[in-house]
């Protein structure tokens, strides 16, 4: 009613826009809401707000986002995941390989989750830098009112730093986190589970490497599972656990509970390299790059990636992560060679870095510039190492070639059965990556677009960019069908160790054997028995 509010006000919508860049509905309805009641009396503008609510409860937008971001993660929160035939796993005491970055942060949330934590490194100076990392954020806490030095004394307590891997007995989980080398998490392995309880939990913290491969250096490859945490541990809040060939369900459970009892969001999957979140991921990234590489200007790539919700823009998010690092990921790939999909952005990669000595934001140097005391901007010579072209491509091709790639990959991740169902892949792309959430995840999102567009355009993409965007024959008998994703029926590797389908069928195959002439109780169900029953059963 006054200048100063319509000057808010207009601010206010500008304000809007530039945070949600349109995606969001309900923002822009709540404006709406303040403008039009301003004026009329209390009655008649809760009228006003009602059918605005009626508006927004309609939306895709909103559906989506109740179902993913409230109904799928209240489940999630509560350990919905883990299997329903193992007793609680309770963690008193865990141990930690690697004092670096990952193994810091989880030495954190842990011990401040009540949890005693043996932080191991190869010295024990090198530990204790792992704990500085506690320190520094129990010393802002406190500055800012959100604990008490008493408590922030405490939590530094319960962290114990070590060099010796004899200080891992008695703990109840072990979590490696040291760097992405098979040999050395094999090295660690042996050495740990030396003088681990046998009946305990070993976890990796890989983020690419198959939990299967790892663990064949495990004496007990049964109690073997990932735990993938995401940096920075302490503010992100997904935690992918990745079942092994072996791993079964006692393990699965210790995992869930872990993280729950921490604080986190788990996400069940089953192995593969890359697993769902970084083989998902990489598609944005990659995607990325081969816009650049086929002229589309930088700055138009990173700000179309964003203005589609996504955190930050493909580029940024490379050096983030690191080329150099990417670089070598790619190259410890056995597949390399024969995926020219990967070797296109191996070469790009390794354009960057060895060509030019663009190595990311750690070295200061990647696709982005970094200068000290100032903000990052875009590395000038860009343009004429790619041959930028302004026209090269339409706004509206360039955003769906970004989000119609992770959605993309996500849907092979299900159909492998990486992924055991739709709202776990919507849940990890939200919580991991940041796809929107007002799509409702990175499977979701074929809905969002439509089933049957989003078949038609990633055929148009195939022809015109490439068999990446090939569609699998089950997404387009679903987009025959006129089906929504949400009625996808499978999921999981269907896998099931010896050890756990006895647990779940010791009656069914007790009377089984009786009836083959195996003789056979509950007792006595060993495994020359089970293995004869699983035979005549069909099971190799």
């Amino acid at each position: 009613k006054t200048p100063n509010g319509a000057q808010t006000m207009m601010g206010s919508i500008s304000n809007v826009r530039k945070m949600t860049h349109g995606n969001y509905p309900a923002a822009q309805y709540i404006l709406s809401t303040v403008h039009d009641s301003l004026s009329l009396p209390i009655d008649r503008a809760l009228e006003v707000e009602a059918r605005y609510f009626t508006k927004v409860v309609g939306t895709k937008e909103a559906k989506n986002m109740i179902r993913t971001g409230f109904l799928g993660m209240q489940a999630a929160k509560k350990g919905k995941a883990r299997p329903k035939t193992e007793p609680k796993y309770e963690v008193k005491k865990l141990g930690i390989l690697g004092a670096g970055m990952m193994g810091a942060g989880i030495a954190y949330v842990s011990a401040k989750a009540g949890m005693e934590v043996v932080l191991k490194d190869v010295t024990k100076e090198g530990a204790e830098k792992g704990k500085d990392y506690s320190r520094t954020l129990c010393t802002k806490a406190v500055g800012r009112g959100r604990t008490t030095e008493e408590k922030a004394n405490a939590l530094l307590a319960r962290i114990q730093t070590t060099a010796e891997a004899a200080d891992m007995k008695g703990c109840d989980l072990v979590i490696e986190a040291v760097f992405e080398n098979p040999e050395l998490k094999a090295k660690v392995t042996a050495e740990t589970e030396a003088v681990l309880d046998p009946t305990k939990v070993y976890a990796s913290n890989t983020s690419t490497i198959p939990i299967t491969l790892l663990a064949k250096a495990s004496q007990r490859p049964e109690q073997f599972i990932g735990i993938h945490f995401f940096s920075p541990v302490d503010r992100m809040p997904l935690v992918e656990i990745i079942v092994g060939e072996k791993t079964e369900a006692k393990a699965i459970a210790a995992a869930v509970d872990y993280t729950v009892a921490i604080g986190k969001i788990p996400v069940v999957v089953n192995d593969s390299r890359g697993f769902y979140t970084s083989r998902s991921f990489s598609t944005y990234t990659s995607e990325g790059a081969y816009l650049l590489e086929e002229g589309v200007p930088a700055a138009m790539i990173e700000n179309i990636g964003k203005n589609k919700g996504m955190p930050v823009g493909p580029l940024a998010v490379t050096d983030e992560v690191s080329l150099t690092l990417g670089l070598h990921v790619m190259e410890s790939d056995p597949g390399l060679k024969d995926n020219p999909e990967m070797m296109r952005n191996y070469n790009i990669a390794k354009l960057m870095v060895e060509t030019h000595g663009r190595g990311g934001k750690k070295a200061r140097a990647g696709y982005y510039e970094y200068p000290e005391g100032g903000p990052k901007y875009l590395w000038p010579k860009l343009s004429s190492i790619f041959s930028s072209n302004v026209d090269t491509l339409d706004k509206e091709t360039v955003a769906k070639r970004l989000m119609h790639r992770q959605a993309l990959e996500a849907y092979r991740c299900l159909e492998e059965g990486v992924l055991n169902s739709v709202i776990d892949g919507d849940i990890g792309s939200i919580l991991g990556w940041g796809f929107p959430i007002y799509t409702g995840g990175a499977l979701s999102y074929i809905d969002f677009v439509g089933m049957k567009e989003f078949v038609e355009e990633c055929d148009d993409f195939k022809v015109r960019f490439g068999d990446r965007f090939t569609i699998p024959d089950s997404l387009r008998t679903m987009a025959e069908k006129g089906q929504s994703i949400q009625s996808f029926k499978g999921g999981g590797n269907g896998k099931v160790s010896a050890g756990d389908l006895k647990k779940m069928l010791e009656p069914e195959l007790v009377a089984y054997a009786n009836k083959i002439g195996v003789a056979a109780t509950v007792d006595d169900l060993k495994a020359d028995t089970l293995g004869k029953v699983m035979a005549k059963l069909g099971f190799n």
